[in-house]
């Protein structure tokens, strides 16, 4: 399937932008605002957007250097418990390092790291000092007895009045975290009661990309939103707050609209008023005035409901997560007609596999090719499907990219390094490297790998995570079968 541009990235930059100085420009403090979602590598919305650039905040927020600083919460409770990052595999602290590196690396500021619902945990503890061992600023956050319905305790000295007040300058304060559960609107709530104490008037908004709400709530990227969260059990909602005020129906989703009246007491409380009348009027949201091909954008949203629920039973079999999660992602799919057959490489790889009774990997190209890949002994599945897909995007008609010996010598060289036999992804694409001084077409396929990016790939077998994390940095959108390729329990 060759997939359609149906998203305006230049112009989400532009409008997004400027719907952000016009929130600064009505405060006499400044604006904190709340990032949802990923910062850098926003995968999701590139696939259900197709034309969305992953790094399009990145871009957003660099248009805003000069008048921002990014400040980091993380829960000292998922410190306490080493929550993992699933798609990276790392933990959440590791993540707030990396992202430090990373928005330095482009040149954001960042101002400090918070740490919140500090109880003294000796882990969360011990993280502060390593950040501070290396010149970050880290600052304490606690849990508040009776939040979030106590409001006068919550906004009083003895709650947001004892966290720390993070010393910022810029107008606008961008409250970042490795992931949910960081207390990032708590974190810019007791920022706004130090101000306001300071006669400021300070302001908050989310820069959140889904559920978008001026899109229709059964509209396919809103529900690819419902599929990506369904371990959060989140639903896209009317937003009944805005529908009263304004008399429009704007999309919301469940956790916002419930926590939205305790969230109006504690600006209520703050402030003296509310600056605003539903959930939506909290976000800073302009995607659906950037859809250019509607049609393209419901098709690719249909295509992610159908990813995410594949993925989902994989990660079931693997214990990352619940028969919950994937019952609602079926019941979503089913809501919508829609199956696995109609993602074109998982019905192709299951035809191929009944064919020649092994397992294989299929990719879908960019232009539509489709490419298999079977278990060759000396190399994996994965390995001989992306070959063959450089062979074709590099019109090398020979059998081989990389010459048999080579295989070989490197497959004896494993196996004497108890390292098993076959060839994985990072074994091919080290020995293409090195064929490519003096074999022109590993020089010429070497070339093409940048054509992988946003290719289709499923496997009939659950696949190596070092295959998986190699195809994900290709940025190649990976579905497999919920099969274990043997019967080891420890590899």
């Amino acid at each position: 399937m060759i997939q359609k541009i149906g998203f305006d990235s230049e112009k989400f930059i532009k409008l997004e932008k400027e719907a952000i100085l016009e929130r600064i420009s009505h405060l006499t403090g400044r604006l904190y605002m709340e990032m949802g979602g990923k910062i850098f590598d926003d995968l999701h919305a590139s696939r259900v957007l197709p034309g969305y650039e992953p790094d399009n905040k990145i871009k957003i927020l660099q248009s805003l250097k000069d008048q921002m600083e990014i400040i980091i919460c993380i829960s000292a409770k998922d410190i306490e418990k080493n929550k993992i990052r699933a798609d990276f595999g790392i933990t959440y602290d590791l993540e707030v390092l990396r992202l430090i590196d990373n928005l330095k690396a482009i040149g954001l500021a960042v101002n400090s790291v918070c740490i919140t619902l500090f109880n003294k945990q000796p882990s969360a503890t011990k993280f502060a000092e390593k950040l501070e061992r290396r010149g970050e600023k880290v600052y304490y956050h606690y849990i508040i007895d009776g939040y979030p319905n106590n409001i006068n305790q919550i906004v009083s000295e003895e709650g947001y009045g004892k966290n720390a007040y993070i010393e910022t300058t810029k107008p606008l304060v961008v409250v970042a975290a490795p992931g949910p559960g960081s207390c990032k609107m708590a974190t810019c709530l007791s920022q706004m009661y130090h101000e306001a104490k300071k006669g400021l008037k300070s302001g908050y908004a989310k820069f959140e990309t889904f559920p978008v709400h001026d899109l229709p709530l059964n509209h396919p990227v809103n529900i690819a939103y419902e599929a990506a969260t369904a371990d959060l059990q989140d639903r896209n909602m009317i937003d009944p707050y805005h529908l009263d005020e304004y008399g429009t129906e704007e999309v919301s989703y469940n956790r916002d609209i419930d926590a939205f009246p305790v969230l109006k007491r504690i600006f209520d409380k703050i402030q003296g008023d509310c600056m605003y009348k539903s959930p939506t009027d909290m976000g800073v949201n302009e995607v659906a005035k950037c859809i250019i091909d509607d049609e393209a954008c419901r098709e690719a949203g249909r295509q992610e409901i159908i990813r995410r629920y594949i993925r989902s039973k994989t990660e079931y079999k693997k214990g990352y997560t619940s028969k919950t999660t994937v019952n609602t992602i079926r019941n979503i799919m089913r809501s919508y007609g829609i199956s696995e057959n109609d993602r074109t490489v998982y019905k192709i790889a299951h035809e191929k596999q009944l064919e020649k009774n092994t397992h294989i990997v299929a990719i879908e190209l960019n232009d539509g090719t489709i490419v298999t890949g079977k278990d060759q002994g000396l190399i994996t599945a994965t390995a001989g499907a992306l070959l063959n897909a450089l062979k074709g995007l590099a019109d090398i008609p020979h059998e081989n990219i990389v010459d048999r010996d080579s295989v070989k010598n490197l497959s004896t060289l494993k196996t004497s390094l108890n390292l098993g036999s076959s060839l994985d992804l990072k074994d091919i694409f080290i020995a293409m490297s090195i064929l490519s001084a003096e074999h022109h077409d590993s020089a010429r396929a070497i070339l093409e790998i940048p054509k992988l990016k946003g290719a289709e790939v499923h496997s009939t077998y659950i696949l190596p995570a070092a295959d998986e994390d190699f195809l994900r940095k290709l940025q190649m959108n990976i579905t497999s079968d919920d099969v274990f390729p043997n019967d080891n329990l420890f590899e």
